[in-house]
């Protein structure tokens, strides 16, 4: 058993007050995952790290994250939810702080690997604090709202790392988060009163374990992948090895002990179950399109980075439009309906990314991308809605655990996919049009004239026969994209309408 929920505030103003708390804690955590990303180059100057080993910034953070979420449900059982999120905003600003300080790589890997430990847990306390503090009427509404700081965080993150490594430098990427952690932290103290801890719930020290071997190893599988040439390299084989091995030592065990870390009747619910796939698809078209846009936009589109946030940044605005438009209409349609239509803009976005070429404006990137921000917002909050309709209360912070895991593994998975697909094809495509520039092909030599042999002309074609190559890779990623989106659409049907209790 979770944590017991609280006693209901009983007015409007407490719970906006404990809303705005909740996002504040949330956006510490969503932000972070991406803020660091265009400031990369900049550490790597200062800590003296190659490119190879600059990257475990960003994949300590991810993992250590990873690994902590499913803790979050026995964690707030054992602390409590106001004490662990007290415990966690607090640890979280104070190696924010140790991050921004640090005077090597190895501290700066360390520092991030216990500020994604703390972080782990603030998604998921959020989400179950937010549904416990609204009546079943307005989950809907609030899952919309609270849903605002889920999806745009990751969007804000780059745009905000890259202003204030502009105009600061990079250390106040880390920073930025001391009056965010000072302002959620009185929040809490003064808004969050829950019944205290619950002990009638074992710790199951060999699951977790099990549950950690596994997600850690995927994570680090996932994130170094492309990087250590997939299967080709030793170390992601062993690591595949390791995941693969580990999670069905965990399912036999989770099956056979009485108090298991992870209760897998959960998934005997069909919403929890079919929800959760719907929810890592969803990080899977937000996390792996906001990966693969900024190397799109600054490579083929010459774009320097802080026009790529700017360019970026209205697919938050969109998402933002959606989901307080869901606000005021949740409860009045069926949920799935509105997934579905979410959904159906998300594939129409992607379709229009499939249009790109190398002539295209900045003003149709924009217009793609917020119409992309205006699907993905109709689809998280009654997602949300569905999953945790006929869950009890006790049950919230390990499903709101699992939704925040499957998000970011979506996350994940679509990355390494993305881009393992997108190096292939930029290949393959580099191959096909090869053939189209030698001195065989009249065509090409009406084209060059005989002059046009030179080693620098060659050079010039080779770079373009390149860059032709790479933005029909990135055109095939974007369709496999919208296809995918595509065939998710029927599968609602196996998701069950939420009960009229939880419509506003």
């Amino acid at each position: 058993m979770t944590a017991a929920p609280f006693s209901q505030p009983t007015t409007r103003r407490y719970r906006l007050l404990i809303t705005v708390t909740m996002m504040l804690a949330t956006l510490l955590h969503v932000i972070d995952a991406t803020i660091a990303n265009v400031a990369l180059p900049h550490m790597q100057g200062t800590l003296l790290a190659t490119q190879d080993q600059i990257s475990w910034v960003l994949t300590s953070y991810i993992v250590s994250s990873a690994i902590l979420t499913p803790l979050a449900g026995w964690l707030a059982d054992r602390l409590g939810r106001r004490r662990l999120l007290v415990i966690a905003v607090i640890g979280f600003t104070i190696t924010s702080m140790l991050c921004g300080a640090a005077a090597t790589l190895e501290q700066m890997v360390i520092f991030r690997a216990v500020q994604g430990a703390f972080g782990a847990t603030l998604v998921p306390l959020s989400q179950a604090i937010l549904l416990d503090s609204y009546p079943p009427e307005e989950h809907g509404f609030v899952m919309s709202i609270w849903g605002v700081a889920v999806m745009v965080g990751p969007i804000m993150g780059p745009t905000l790392g890259g202003w204030l490594t502009e105009e600061f430098t990079w250390r106040w990427v880390f920073y930025i988060n001391l009056p965010v952690g000072l302002l959620c932290l009185l929040g809490i103290v003064t808004l969050i009163h829950d019944l205290g801890p619950r002990r009638g719930r074992p710790f199951d020290l060999t699951g977790f374990a099990l549950l950690a071997l596994a997600i850690g190893s995927a994570q680090l599988m996932l994130d170094r992948g492309e990087l250590s040439d997939w299967f080709h390299s030793t170390e992601i084989v062993i690591e595949a090895v390791v995941a693969g091995v580990a999670l069905v030592m965990f399912l036999i065990h989770a099956v056979t002990t009485h108090h298991p870390f992870l209760d897998l009747r959960l998934f005997e619910d069909r919403n929890v179950s079919v929800g959760l796939l719907f929810a890592g698809l969803a990080g899977l078209i937000l996390i792996a399109t906001a990966a693969l846009m900024p190397p799109f936009l600054q490579s083929l589109r010459g774009y320097p980075v802080i026009t790529v946030g700017i360019m970026l940044a209205p697919r938050g605005i969109g998402m933002m439009i959606a989901m307080l438009i869901f606000a005021r209409i949740a409860g009045r349609f069926d949920a799935r309906l509105v997934v579905a239509f979410g959904f159906g803009i998300t594939a129409l976005s992607i379709w229009q990314m499939t249009q790109f070429n190398f002539d295209i404006d900045a003003w149709a990137v924009v217009w793609s991308g917020a119409l992309q921000g205006f699907g993905l917002g109709f689809v998280w909050p009654p997602l949300s809605t569905i999953m945790f309709a006929s869950l009890h209360p006790s049950q919230r912070t390990d499903v709101a655990s699992l939704n925040a895991l499957a998000r970011n593994l979506g996350g994940s998975i679509g990355i390494a996919a993305l881009v393992a697909i997108l190096s292939q094809n930029t290949q393959v495509a580099r191959s096909e049009l090869a053939p189209s520039i030698s001195v065989l092909n009249p065509s090409w030599m009406a084209v060059i004239g005989s002059g046009g042999q030179s080693a620098t002309t060659l050079a010039l074609w080779d770079g373009e026969l390149t860059r032709q190559a790479s933005m029909i890779a990135y055109l095939n990623d974007f369709q496999l994209m919208m296809f995918v989106v595509l065939a998710a659409i029927p599968l609602l049907v196996l998701l069950k309408p939420a009960p009229l209790a939880t419509r506003s």
